[in-house]
């Protein structure tokens, strides 16, 4: 358990680190003498709900996590939906790409690993003696200087582990999705429809530019929970079951002639340098979204820092890239079975990988480059 007299030297340190965070409240004061009694901290067991009143459209965590749900709903329609024509390739790139615009993936997984985080009681305590004890908006401008600080405090290993675990549970099962739908760009080269040269480049480039500005459904089944009835949260993959089998050696099912099944490509695998304090401040961000939340407790002021740990620069920067480099393959493509690919790599694998480095596993994060269909052909 963090001691308030650490709290308050770790509270300190983080603020004084960074003087352009938004909206960081002032300097706790120095706490009473001995002359002049301080108040004992009270530990507040009876209040483990999370700004419990705040109506669903206003509550920007409930709604972004809604979004992830949703994302995670397409993707088990996606599992078990037929590659019949063209336009069953193009609507899943549209509904994958809808989820890239205005940083509302990266927005939605933090969202959605906070609500996970949350459902820990002793973290959320601690977070609630330590501001009680020192002023609720010392302790926020706490949590903006320094997201890592929420990593210090009783009951954060044990949410940190919690929100890894389904973030890993959700990543391994996009993978698979985009591993699916790779080895699906080989047979469909069986598909006449498929075989034939693409001419529509500049529409899908246009289309799946317009699908990251409209509007993108949101899960009831979390914007409508209320803390106090919350049931347990886990991975947001497993919420949606499959639908019945499948069959074909790539998990698709296909009408008209048999998959041929094709060996995959042979990958490069490269260590990024990207060491595990990268992920210590990731789940850092996600913890002190959860302590926001159960500072706020109807009261709102923690809004605009809500904002500020949801817009992650290094989640935004992944997808951008991964958003780019779709762009960059549809526009290469010849034939329409490489739209295949592109959706499996940049839509769903590159996704997968933006997720896994938001969590720890190990000291570095793998990237894969996989060969086109075309290449690996050659």
């Amino acid at each position: 358990m963090i001691t308030l007299a650490a709290g308050f030297a770790a509270l300190a340190l983080a603020m004084a680190d960074d003087p352009e965070t938004p909206d960081a409240a002032p300097a706790a004061e120095t706490p009473a003498t001995e002359t002049e009694a301080a108040p004992a901290p009270v530990l507040r067991l009876d209040v483990v709900e999370t700004a419990a009143e705040a109506a669903p459209e206003t509550d920007i965590v409930l709604m972004n996590a809604g979004q992830y749900a949703a994302y995670h709903r397409t993707l088990s329609g996606l599992r078990d939906a037929e590659i019949r024509s063209a336009a069953d390739l193009d609507n899943a790139m549209d509904n994958l790409s809808a989820f890239f615009g205005e940083e509302r993936l990266a927005q939605a997984w933090l969202s959605y690993a906070a609500l996970i985080a949350e459902q820990h009681p002793e973290f959320v305590d601690e977070v609630r003696v330590l501001a009680d004890y020192y002023g609720r908006d010392a302790a926020i401008s706490g949590f903006l200087r320094d997201p890592a600080y929420a990593s210090a405090f009783a009951g954060a290993q044990d949410a940190q582990t919690s929100v890894s675990a389904a973030l890993a549970a959700d990543a391994d099962e996009i993978r698979a999705l985009g591993e699916r739908y790779r080895l699906a760009a080989y047979s469909l080269q069986s598909q006449r429809w498929a075989g034939v040269r693409a001419r529509d480049r500049q529409d899908r480039l246009t289309a799946i530019t317009l699908a990251g500005e409209a509007p993108i459904p949101v899960s009831d089944e979390i914007t409508g929970l209320r803390p106090v009835t919350m049931e347990p949260l886990g991975p947001a993959s497993l919420r949606y079951a499959r639908n019945g089998e499948t069959t074909g050696e790539d998990g698709f099912r296909f009408a008209g002639a048999t998959p041929v099944q094709t060996p995959p490509a042979l990958g490069l695998t490269v260590t990024v340098g990207e060491t595990a304090e990268l992920d210590r401040a990731r789940i850092g961000r996600i913890l002190s979204i959860a302590a926001l939340r159960a500072l706020e407790n109807g009261e709102g002021g923690a809004g605009a820092g809500l904002e500020y740990l949801l817009s992650d620069p290094d989640a935004r920067r992944c997808l951008t890239w991964a958003r780019i480099n779709l762009q960059q393959c549809v526009a290469a493509g010849h034939f329409k079975y490489e739209d295949s690919f592109c959706i499996a790599q940049h839509l769903l694998i590159d996704v997968s990988n933006c997720i896994e480095a938001a969590h720890a596993r190990g000291a570095g994060r793998t990237a894969r480059a996989a060969a086109a269909p075309e290449e690996a052909a050659n």
